[in-house]
């Protein structure tokens, strides 16, 4: 899905640019930095409780979700078979790879505010593949999902080879 055909990014995009929404995200981005670097883990995250945004959100979000990705990283291929996903880069610059039906197709993103939302934003339909790849420096990112914390499912493929081949569920916020 394009980013500019979803019409929930530009709510989401003015959430996070208000005081209050910015500020809880930005703390908490330094908390989940702060601990993807004492530890030797390829990501760290933190839940945000929606009422911490003291904002109004879209009926469709459930969940709110910031992740620090080590520099250099690679995450390999996941997806959430029952949340549509979209993710906005905060600090530092990847790649969000997403499976479409030609193949994967790279969505580079950068965090700088005034770059336009298609260079900041990725959108990802329930039950899509994708991966990241992180560039030289930790890459932190917010992730709106359309199912609460609790019920949200990651998937990854058996094989990194073969992702119409056996999956692994769990539970995302279980996994810690």
């Amino acid at each position: 899905m394009n980013v500019a055909s979803d019409l929930v990014i530009p709510a989401l995009d003015a959430l996070v640019r208000t005081t209050s929404a910015a500020v809880q995200v930005r703390e908490a981005l330094q908390r989940v930095l702060q601990q993807l670097a004492s530890s030797t883990e390829r990501m760290a995250w933190e839940i945000i409780p929606l009422s911490a945004l003291r904002c109004s959100l879209p009926a469709s979000i459930r969940s709110c979700w910031v992740f620090g990705i080590r520099a250099g990283a690679e995450t390999g291929a996941e997806r959430h078979p029952n949340s549509h996903q979209r993710s906005l880069s905060l600090t530092g610059s990847g790649i969000f790879e997403v499976r479409e039906a030609q193949g994967w197709t790279p969505c580079g993103l950068v965090s700088e505010p005034s770059a336009a939302p298609e260079q900041r934003w990725v959108t990802i339909p329930p039950a899509t593949w994708h991966r990241l790849f992180v560039d030289k420096q930790a890459w932190g990112t917010v992730s709106f999902h359309t199912v609460a914390p609790e019920q949200l499912i990651e998937e990854r493929p058996v094989d990194p080879n073969d992702l119409d081949g056996g999956t692994h569920k769990e539970r995302y916020a279980g996994r810690r």
